[in-house]
């Protein structure tokens, strides 16, 4: 029996545009008087939404689509209460940090949900096993569950800490910036990556670089964690591997994507114009975060990377939103799993606009912080462009989720 694709999706983009509402909310905070609700409580119920309702719920989903595409009779309704147990811990996470930040109820659902994400990775690991080994994705989504029980490392290492009353500080960061490196860049980026060669119908036997690329991607995953505590005085040996995983990294993507582009570049004129510019934008933006990853192994880039805030949201936005989030709208819509139309085309227009403005002001913020320059109104610009995000996803979700009889564009 197959898991109805359509239905969890609709509440993926509903999820993606409360996520956007609580940016809209904090924006407004920031920028003009609103006394209601913590600042702290808004973030944290932003960002552990924005992770486990919106990105694991959605790749959850996606993740059984493709099992579902690849495997004859596959059975993807059992994943369903797994999807449902993530989404009530989501949605708990959602109102009870706004309440009370970290309490023992928001503590609670997170724990939970770290153990519903163990229950999916041992089921769909062992499903794994039915496909073939010949796809590329096989490996990709193999990874990513792996990373995503990595990085609850970090969060059981902050729980001890807490319950020991013994915190110190460096590795309390420590600790958070494991937690988020095997997020995004293990759990996330590899299920993006699993999903795109699954949607490319690429197999390790078409290319050799095909299954290097993964075996490279995959080496470099762990001991770039050092990547990001290099705020750290870290030994001069641990710094050079830093280096070495950052290069490794960046090469790889360049490589990949020049055979990319040779095998696979007549394919994308079965889309949408939209979808293409989505796709290539993606991609990117992805060569942008890499890059810019090799450069805060500068000393000088990196004290500005992690020393002002502007610049660590810049980044992180740009991971969530201008490739996870933008891959994710792609990929729903190209695979035709929710039909697209002129609205819903305007909507990931006007999304993926305000995307490229957000991270264009928070960088300007950032390095105008550097050299102590205030940039007039930018709160108030900021909250216009959180606004943008907003109508762009709401128009998406309203007009994905509403019936309509319009003729799909594709």
């Amino acid at each position: 029996m197959a898991l109805n694709i359509k239905f969890w999706l609709k509440i993926s983009l509903l999820n993606l545009c409360i996520v956007a509402a609580l940016g809209v909310l904090m924006r407004y905070k920031i920028g003009f008087e609103f006394p209601y609700l913590d600042q702290k409580h808004l973030q944290h119920s932003h960002s552990h939404f924005a992770f486990s309702g919106w990105l694991s719920h959605t790749l959850m989903v996606l993740m059984v689509y493709f099992l579902q595409t690849k495997i004859t009779s596959f059975n993807g309704n059992k994943y369903k209460n797994i999807i449902i147990s993530n989404l009530i811990c989501s949605y708990g996470m959602l109102v009870s940090f706004i309440i009370e930040g970290y309490g023992l109820v928001s503590i609670l659902l997170s724990t939970a949900s770290i153990f519903v994400s163990y229950i999916f990775a041992y089921q769909f690991l062992k499903d794994l096993k039915l496909l073939n080994d010949d796809w590329i994705a096989k490996n990709w989504l193999k990874a990513a569950l792996v990373f995503n029980v990595i990085s609850s490392l970090g969060t059981f290492y902050l729980a001890y800490m807490m319950a020991s009353k013994n915190v110190v500080l460096d590795l309390y960061h420590s600790s958070i910036y494991f937690y988020l490196h095997f997020q995004y860049n293990g759990w996330f980026f590899f299920a993006c990556m699993g999903l795109a060669f699954g949607f490319f119908n690429l197999r390790k036997s078409e290319h050799s670089f095909y299954k290097i690329s993964f075996k490279l991607f995959a080496t470099a995953c762990i001991p770039a964690y050092l990547l990001s505590i290099l705020w750290l005085d870290l030994p001069i040996w641990l710094y050079v591997i830093a280096v070495i995983s950052a290069l490794i990294q960046v090469f790889t993507w360049f490589r990949l994507l020049a055979v990319l582009i040779k095998t696979r570049k007549d394919s994308l004129g079965n889309y949408a114009p939209l979808l293409r510019y989505i796709l290539l934008f993606v991609s990117f933006a992805l060569s942008i975060k890499l890059v810019l990853q090799l450069g805060s192994t500068i000393p000088a880039i990196s004290q500005l990377a992690f020393g002002f805030r502007p610049i660590v949201i810049a980044y992180l936005h740009l991971v969530l939103l201008a490739i996870m989030s933008l891959f994710i709208l792609f990929y729903i819509y190209a695979n035709h799993l929710i039909v697209i139309n002129k609205k819903i085309k305007y909507g990931i227009l006007l999304f993926s606009i305000g995307v490229i403005l957000n991270e264009i002001i928070l960088a300007i913020q950032g390095l105008a912080a550097f050299s102590y320059i205030p940039i007039p109104y930018v709160n108030e610009i900021l909250f216009g462009i959180a606004m943008l995000l907003f109508i762009g996803i709401g128009t998406i979700a309203y007009f994905s989720i509403k019936k309509v009889k319009n003729k799909p564009l594709l």
